[in-house]
């Protein structure tokens, strides 16, 4: 490392806050393919070689802001006792699937097909985490016996999300608390908690079921 480069002053603490916070204020704005590194400098009063010192690209950027920034979703994994507790504690709320955090995923949207190394960054340093947080409240639920341990978690992992993005994105209405939990109730609990999906425990106690019902039937 040369001297010159060692001298460089780092963008560290509240200063960098600021530009992350500045830059997603920006990707909502404009949206990721109209953004440029000279708006984030002139929003947040840096230079743009600051920038550049602390953040090799705009997919670099962008993506530590989606991921830090106080105006960016921030999913974390809440632990209630129940699946149902857990993913309306998780997906509800200023952190969870909300107005805010639907518009930065829709101002990243299309560079998902246009931007290979914004593609491969955003999937592998802010979906998978948020993919693994969902991840462990279905394993949660199959240790409690509360939904069978042969789920399909690759599909009914991503279906909360995925109901939110497609009201969003292809009918206009925003996503809200209540909503999140008519979906929970009406969808996601009926889908894992369904005999043909409960596991060899949910099966057994289904067919126990009939066989009681058709005894029951026999003798009255």
């Amino acid at each position: 490392m040369s001297m010159r480069t060692s001298l460089r002053p780092r963008v560290e603490g509240e200063r960098e806050d600021e530009i992350l916070d500045s830059t997603v204020e920006l990707v909502i704005e404009l949206g990721y393919d109209r953004l440029t590194m000279d708006a984030v400098a002139k929003r947040a009063r840096a230079s743009k070689a600051t920038l550049y010192r602390r953040w090799e690209s705009k997919a670099s950027l962008v993506i530590e802001a989606l991921i830090r920034a106080k105006e960016s979703p921030h999913i974390g994994d809440h632990d209630t006792g129940t699946l149902r507790g857990d993913l309306l504690s998780t997906f509800c709320g200023h952190e969870g699937i909300n107005e805010t955090a639907t518009k930065v995923l829709g101002s990243v949207i299309t560079a998902l097909s246009t931007d290979p190394e914004f593609a491969e960054l955003f999937r592998e340093k802010f979906i998978a985490p948020k993919v693994a947080v969902t991840q462990a409240i279905y394993h949660r639920a199959q240790e409690r016996g509360e939904i069978g341990a042969d789920i399909d978690l690759e599909m009914i992992g991503p279906a909360l999300a995925g109901i939110l993005l497609h009201r969003t994105f292809i009918l206009g209405i925003p996503p809200d608390d209540a909503t999140i939990e008519r979906v929970v109730d009406h969808v996601i609990l009926p889908a894992v908690q369904h005999p043909t999906c409960a596991g060899q425990s949910g099966r057994n106690a289904a067919s126990t079921s009939s066989q009681s019902t058709t005894k029951a039937r026999k003798t009255s």
